[in-house]
């Protein structure tokens, strides 16, 4: 799919928060409507294939515009502790890990049927890269393992907070909810799906069918309702993620760099070489997070152990962008 013409000329018009805003708006777009349940799979992965439009164009004619995300697009850390300071309010915030945009229409779908009130949708930006204990240090957590047992401490900036962090199913996890006005839960599932459906075989359209089950579950709006009850409810994520099975193979020159240079992963956290290539297939860039090497766009290479068919941590709207959804009861 070609970008529509009105969005190519904001790319190339606009400065670069405005171009990112675009970007956004038309990832939202495709993303956000309602989901068929009876297609569930095929439906986001034909999604998923739309989106290849935007990282088509940063990967080549605009991706210089990469040097500018870490400051064009709001990072959701940022925007949950400018909601975390709003007075008179009880909140919870529930951090998904590793939840994209693909599955946004399933948290809109599941509120309605339960009598959830939403009173906001958009997206917001992953750190660079986005790994999840990028995202728990922009917080003020030492690790996403530190919320356990309400074990964060008071330097982070959700203060107040009495925090968890659990893989266990939805039913458990509604126990653990007491009475406290604030919370922070961060579940560690999608992510872990993520990576044991990594493997050949596995993918976006088996994940797919997983995230429609979860995320539509009685037992997910039960663990829901019990954080909103009395609470307004934030349901975000650390980062995305690539569905990196239905990346094209980069030519062999260009895998061989991309080999040697990242093995099997899609960020290297030292400073170095990015290839010859124009446009390049790699970037340096300087985040808040310091500088690393970024793969640029949707691309895979042969690698020992097979390449994963689902990854994070480089440079493509999928993986960079949350949902960040308020609702409440």
């Amino acid at each position: 799919m070609a970008l529509p013409l009105p969005l190519l000329r904001r790319l190339t018009q606009d400065e670069p928060r405005g171009a990112w805003n675009a970007l956004v708006e038309f990832a939202l777009g495709i993303l956000q409507p309602a989901l068929d349940s009876s297609k569930v799979a095929g439906e986001i992965t034909r999604r998923d294939r739309e989106v290849a439009s935007t990282d088509f164009y940063l990967s080549t004619a605009g991706w210089d515009l990469w040097k500018h995300f870490d400051t064009a697009v709001v990072h959701t850390s940022d925007r949950l502790a400018d909601w975390w300071t709003t007075p008179h309010l009880k909140k919870a915030v529930l951090i998904l890990d590793g939840l994209s945009l693909r599955e946004l229409p399933f948290l809109i779908q599941g509120a309605g049927i339960h009598g959830l009130n939403v009173s906001d949708v958009g997206a917001t930006a992953s750190e660079i890269p986005a790994e999840t204990a990028d995202f728990a240090h922009s917080l003020g957590f030492a690790q996403r393992s530190s919320l356990s047992n309400n074990g964060a401490g008071s330097g982070h900036r959700l203060p107040d907070a009495k925090t968890e962090c659990s893989g266990l199913p939805w039913s458990d996890c509604a126990n653990l909810i007491g009475a406290e006005p604030n919370w922070v839960f961060w579940h560690h599932w999608p992510d872990s799906s993520v990576h044991q459906m990594s493997e050949a075989g596995q993918g976006l359209e088996t994940l797919s069918r997983e995230a429609a089950d979860k995320l539509l579950s009685d037992d997910f709006w039960s663990f829901i309702k019990r954080l909103a009850t009395g609470r307004r409810v934030i349901i975000t994520s650390d980062h995305g993620y690539a569905a990196t099975g239905l990346f094209a193979d980069a030519p062999e020159d260009q895998s061989k760099f991309l080999r040697d240079t990242f093995k099997s992963r899609r960020v290297a956290r030292d400073v170095g070489d990015t290839g010859h290539w124009v446009p390049p297939i790699a970037l340096s860039l300087t985040s808040r997070r310091g500088e690393n090497r970024l793969v640029l766009g949707r691309r895979k290479w042969k690698s020992q152990g097979g390449y994963p068919t689902l990854a994070h941590g480089g440079l493509s709207v999928l993986e960079v962008l949350s949902p960040f959804v308020e609702l409440s009861l």
